[in-house]
């Protein structure tokens, strides 16, 4: 049994919770939302993100980081991109100096681009970090579907321990030593998830969802590449199995952005409508960047943010897609046609 903090009560941290919670370990799930703790430890389940799901006894619930953090041999992440650094750099104090942490977020941080494994190495420079990543609904976790996921670091013990005690009969987790593809992966896919929701939305059918999603990974692979990844990276679980997640099912929440932006709803109402973070809209802008930086062009993401930023509508999005110059299907900067 090790004693595992999961930093962020949303429907992720709260699957991850209850999940370890069952393998035998003991659980503190921190949330910042007061209110939201208190009646989750009362009710022994998130009413708001997972409410048919009960907590295991092992698992409580505390808005304190002291408490929370207190002897804790895992630390895992699970706060939204925007949010990571500041709740790390309150939490540091706190950590006990044996603790390995965990990155389940995917997405960029704003302004710096960093990748959050890089942003909790900055606020918790001691500690080992090992990237969680792979195709995942936290509705299915919770509920002990099969699932497999990635578990990359650059240490090979901090992955080997985390694949140990992480494990179960319904959960696999495999080893990577490429921290920058899994997470670019990870990160990415939400951006493309948004543009197959539009062609979902716009009823275009299954060949320009299929071409979406294969020229999504080619672009998602450029960029992964140019930022240090491995190509065979993003052929794996971390990323055209999680593309494939979030591009098609149903349980996506950055698909459902795209579904609803191609009924005509902005994205102000999209988003406040939602319970959930969908990471994709944040992600698009620091993509746009870091493809910037390494001159990389990510022409369904620089559509993604035309239509985000209500510069333009879905349909002049997916025609400029089309319309593009028509090129070799293996040439380095791509297209969609």
């Amino acid at each position: 049994m090790r004693t595992v903090t999961v930093l962020g009560a949303g429907s992720w941290g709260t699957a991850l919770a209850v999940h370890l919670g069952r393998v035998g370990h003991d659980v503190r799930l921190w949330g910042r939302d007061r209110s939201l703790v208190d009646d989750t430890e009362a009710r022994r389940a998130n009413a708001v993100y997972l409410p048919d799901v009960t907590l295991p006894a092992s698992v409580s619930v505390t808005h304190s980081l002291e408490t929370a953090l207190d002897g804790s041999d895992l630390v895992v992440v699970v706060i939204p991109s925007h949010g990571c650094r500041a709740v790390l750099r309150a939490a540091a104090p706190c950590v006990s100096d044996r603790a390995v942490f965990v990155s389940a977020t995917k997405g960029l941080e704003g302004g710096t681009l960093l990748r959050m494994s890089e942003v909790i190495a900055q606020e918790v420079s001691a500690h080992p970090v090992v990237v969680l990543s792979g195709p995942s609904f936290a509705s299915e976790v919770a509920q002990q579907l099969p699932t497999a996921v990635l578990a990359a670091s650059s240490d090979r013990a901090a992955t080997e321990l985390v694949q140990a005690e992480f494990r179960s009969a319904y959960f696999r987790l495999y080893g990577s030593d490429d921290v920058a593809g899994v997470e670019i992966g990870g990160a990415l896919k939400n951006i493309i998830a948004i543009a197959a929701g539009v062609v979902e939305g716009l009823g275009l059918g299954h060949n320009a969802l299929a071409a979406l999603i294969t020229r999504g990974l080619a672009e998602v692979t450029r960029l992964a590449c140019a930022a240090g990844g491995r190509r065979e990276t993003l052929s794996g679980l971390s990323g055209l199995g999680d593309l494939v997640l979030t591009c098609t099912g149903t349980l996506s929440r950055n698909r459902h952005v795209g579904v609803e932006l191609a009924r005509g709803r902005s994205l102000h109402e999209i988003l406040a409508s939602m319970k959930m973070i969908a990471e994709g809209v944040r992600t698009t802008v620091a993509a746009l960047a870091l493809g910037a930086r390494y001159h990389v062009e990510l022409p369904i993401t620089t559509q993604m943010a035309e239509v985000l930023a209500g510069r333009t509508d879905v349909h002049t999005a997916i025609d400029a897609l089309m319309l593009r110059r028509q090129r070799a299907e293996a040439e380095s900067q791509g297209s969609i046609g």
